[in-house]
């Protein structure tokens, strides 16, 4: 095995080692590492898109059930739940990410996904479902820690904002598969009644059982290793990735980096870190995620209600409406990916942040007054998620890359759940009020408070943004045990 090119000295209790193993990870040529990274690794988005579609898309099969008969405030509070569940799961697992290791937990994390998607489709009644949902919800909200985390620290510098944009769209892909198979599923005289709704929930765990064997062949990150002093072990994955492009020439791995790899930092004073030493990018990054989360979670789960509610679409049809609208949420980030790392950050996400929130303000007027139907109001409904699927990515984006890499996961996890409980976890909810009210003009009301939600986080951005394209992540924020 090739020697770790570090250097040791012992400094009182630390060991501090100079290391080029970021600058050797940051100046590979893509390869087929990276693109098994990639699909392994982010799928977890395209599980959360098709648990949330099938939440959505079976709402008109679980009014109609025998043995559930929710009601929409009943759907409301298990969509909610779901939220609740990947917050609380998103903060523990995060911290464990950053304990253990990403590999650790992005295993475990779809171990817990795999168990709870199963067990709803046995649910009983409202509580059990619920149950479910918040555990199945805290298996997707780990995931987003593990993922995203392990994605960053692994993607050349040059390609992170495209990669992570990309990655955070493949939601859609689940949304379609979760829409294509309620509409096979729920359709009449298909399966016995109340059997289609279960059936679907399905899907998600067979998809993930596939996902265990594909993540065994994917390595920890050596940026995680070289913090805990297992130097030999990132060696060795880098020496791999290495061998995997002969024939390229590698420039030279560039500046080293000191770091006291033995210290170990107390939960608090990561904490500290990100949000005594980072106060600016910490209230960006807790702007960006809610508002969008607010602006997904009202929106997205109340539009099956919508579509039933004020154009009489049956249950069985709604994941047909879903398809367009999940087509322009995965275009907008994986073709708009590529200008936040060449026109930048700050630019693209003000940009695509007030764009939706204006669009949104002028399809609810429409909507208000009644002048679109069902099939233009999806279309519009897919123009404006292209702009804002890509703002939501680029919020995960901004905050797995802000912070030192000791508290990234944490980071990360810490900024979903604050995020995600502030803007999202009472939104489905309110939405399903609003919307079970039959008032057009309410539903306006909440259409305009998400609209006002995504300008104000425009220019938050505009004013408190970061230039972090091409950076290594290590220059956009120093490691907190960096000597």
């Amino acid at each position: 095995m090739p020697q770790p090119r570090v250097n040791r000295v012992m400094h009182d209790v630390n060991t501090v080692i100079e290391t080029d193993i970021p600058a050797r990870l940051d100046r590979l040529p893509w390869s087929r590492f990276h693109t098994l990274v990639v699909v392994a690794l982010g799928i977890t988005w395209i599980l959360d898109g098709l648990e949330v579609t099938l939440a959505g898309s079976i709402t008109g099969a679980l009014e109609q059930s025998p043995v559930l008969h929710f009601s929409e405030v009943e759907i409301g509070l298990v969509t909610s739940a779901y939220l609740v569940g990947a917050v609380t799961g998103a903060f523990i697992f995060g911290y464990l990410t950053d304990l253990l290791g990403r590999r650790k937990l992005f295993m475990v994390t779809l171990g817990v996904y795999l168990l709870a998607t199963a067990a709803t489709a046995l649910s009983w009644d409202f509580a059990s479902f619920a149950l479910f949902r918040l555990l199945t919800g805290a298996g997707i909200g780990g995931e987003y820690a593990a993922i995203n985390s392990a994605i960053q620290e692994l993607v050349p510098a040059r390609y992170r904002g495209r990669t992570d944009l990309a990655v955070n769209g493949s939601f859609w892909i689940g949304a379609a598969l979760g829409a294509v198979g309620a509409v096979l599923l729920l359709g009449p005289g298909t399966l016995p009644e109340d059997l289609g709704w279960r059936a679907a929930f399905g899907i998600g765990a067979a998809l993930g059982l596939a996902i265990l064997a594909l993540r065994q062949w994917v390595p920890e990150s050596p940026r995680w290793l070289m913090l805990h002093d297992r130097l030999g072990e990132a060696e060795a994955v880098i020496a791999d990735v290495e061998r995997r492009v002969e024939g390229h020439r590698l420039p030279p791995p560039g500046v080293k980096i000191r770091l006291a790899v033995s210290r170990r930092y107390s939960m608090a004073r990561v904490v500290m870190a990100v949000v005594r030493e980072y106060p600016r990018r910490a209230v960006l990054g807790l702007v960006l995620m809610a508002t969008q989360a607010f602006f997904y979670n009202a929106i997205f789960f109340s539009y099956a209600l919508v579509l039933t509610r004020f154009y009489r679409v049956p249950a069985e049809s709604i994941g047909w409406y879903i398809l367009p609208f999940a087509l322009g949420n995965f275009l907008g980030p994986l073709l708009l990916g590529q200008l936040f790392d060449t026109v930048g950050r700050k630019p693209m996400i003000t940009f695509t942040y007030a764009t939706s929130g204006v669009l949104l303000a002028v399809v609810g007027y429409l909507f208000a007054h009644d002048m679109v139907g069902a099939v233009a109001l999806t279309a519009c409904w897919s123009a404006i998620f292209f702009f804002a699927s890509a703002a939501a990515s680029s919020a995960y984006l901004t905050v797995s890359e802000s912070f030192p890499l000791e508290a990234r996961a944490l980071a990360i996890a810490f900024f979903y759940a604050v995020g995600t409980a502030c803007g999202g976890a009472a939104a489905p909810y309110l939405f399903g009020a609003l919307v079970g009210s039959g008032e057009r003009g309410r539903v306006f009301d909440g259409y305009l408070l998400g609209a006002a939600l995504m300008i104000v986080a425009a220019l938050v951005e505009l004013a408190l943004g970061i230039h972090a394209e091409r950076q290594p992540l290590e220059r956009v924020a120093k490691p907190i045990s960096s000597r």
